[in-house]
């Protein structure tokens, strides 16, 4: 295996969640664009089953009814905030076991917020109030929408004095929906089940936090002009803010088959997977300052206390492996030990795809903010999530079935575990 990369396989799929926000189709000024390529699979049969059998089916429709009250921008916009913090919240509370289930798949479940915001995001795409509204407002009401429902702007720790450490924890949307649409994506859903808990260590408690990000390569980049953190890519606009206030933090994404990985070295390449509105990159990773952009980032996780812990039934792997253009050479090479100085990436220990992108730009963030040295950090790969045996055909097969939330929890409480155990190592020293 050159590099982690999406491959199709029968039982061997490498899957990658990666991350983005709004797209906004380019209109003429005031006009309303069409529905994304995202949220146009929002009307086959398995989102609209998911969606019944989890209770959500009646978020699109409430929040319409809500939105086209609005006389204002103004309204809107306070409409947008309150909803989109009410699904997050709502998502939240059904997976930690609070309030209703409202149907019959399991709470761990991570694709009704999924759809739900879809069907949200598409009235803003599509919406055509009475009062005038310009391109820039319904793309502020998008990004407001897929800020608030993600858990981005809900970040939420205890004051200075507490005797609280803080932990940060990020997860994706499920993606490659193309190939099988019953997709759910595990680490998304363990950023549902960890937000706001407590996780007792040897060296005392730690309050998580988490945040989910789209598979987009458009929302990563963001305004790579503006100077560093002051807005631009979704990532550091969201994780700047709370990287400094820390004690930890990991971002979390779906990878390989029967295994965790705790990702070594991360690289400056996008290797141009289609993302979940079919749009495909392969350049540099764009950050702000391209001029003193790294081609390497480098986790600072306790990966040694973390492997050599029992945290559950997958193995977990201290991965180095990245591929390089050697300094000189032309072509890209495999390196099983990490980069050679002077080298080109082309893909880092988590791939070329969004796992990478989001571990490279948290890390390099850190080390922009001057914690390299201060603040472990770094990307945990969970195993890729699979239906049960005889279910594992996307087009005659069951939107869910017992070994796959079976395997969903047992991915969930390791990722628990693990987090516990990298807490309990960091806090020791």
């Amino acid at each position: 295996m050159t590099s982690l990369r999406i491959r199709t396989a029968v039982l061997g799929m490498t899957l990658l969640a990666g991350l983005s926000a709004p797209t906004t189709t380019a209109t003429a000024a005031g006009t309303a664009p069409s529905p994304t390529v995202e949220e146009q699979r929002l009307d086959r049969t398995v989102p609209q089953e998911i969606l019944s059998r989890s209770g959500f089916d009646d978020v699109a429709p409430d929040f319409t009814r809500e939105l086209t009250s609005a006389r204002s921008y103004a309204q809107a916009h306070r409409i947008v905030v309150r909803e989109g913090s009410a699904l997050w919240r709502r998502a939240v509370a059904r997976a930690q076991g609070r309030g209703p289930t409202g149907g019959d798949l399991s709470r761990d479940d991570d694709r009704p917020l999924y759809w739900a915001r879809l069907g949200m995001t598409r009235e803003v795409h599509t919406w055509q109030p009475e009062f005038p509204l310009a391109d820039g407002q319904r793309s502020a009401l998008l990004d407001q929408l897929e800020r608030t429902s993600r858990g981005q702007t809900d970040i939420r720790y205890p004051g200075q004095r507490s005797h609280l450490r803080r932990v940060l924890l990020t997860g994706f949307d499920p993606f490659t929906l193309d190939r099988d649409i019953r997709i759910s994506n595990p680490s998304g859903a363990s950023a549902l089940a960890l937000d706001g808990t407590v996780i007792e260590t040897a060296q005392g408690p730690a309050r998580v936090e988490t945040a989910m990000f789209p598979v987009r390569w458009a929302d990563f980049a963001g305004g790579t002009s503006q100077p560093f953190g002051s807005g631009g890519g979704t990532v550091e606009r969201t994780l700047r803010p709370y990287l400094p206030k820390v004690d930890l933090f990991t971002t979390v994404s779906q990878g390989r088959v029967g295994r965790f990985d705790i990702e070594r070295t991360n690289g400056a390449w996008r290797g141009g997977f289609p993302d979940n509105d079919n749009v495909s990159r392969t350049e540099t990773v764009p950050v702000a300052d391209p001029a003193t952009q790294p081609q390497w980032t480098t986790t600072t996780l306790p990966y040694a206390a973390v492997t050599a812990a029992d945290t559950g039934r997958f193995p977990v792997y201290d991965h180095t492996e990245v591929t390089e253009i050697p300094a000189g050479g032309t072509g890209p090479v495999v390196r099983p030990d990490g980069p050679t100085a002077g080298s080109t990436a082309r893909a880092g220990g988590g791939g070329d795809y969004l796992s990478n992108e989001i571990a490279y730009r948290a890390t390099l963030l850190r080390d922009r903010l001057g914690l390299h040295d201060t603040l472990p950090g770094g990307h945990v790969h969970t195993p890729v999530l699979q239906f049960g045996a005889g279910n594992t055909d996307p087009a005659t097969g069951k939107v869910t079935d017992a070994e796959f939330v079976r395997n969903r929890l047992d991915i969930i409480a390791q990722v628990r575990s693990i987090v516990a155990v990298a807490a309990e190592a960091t806090f020791r020293k």
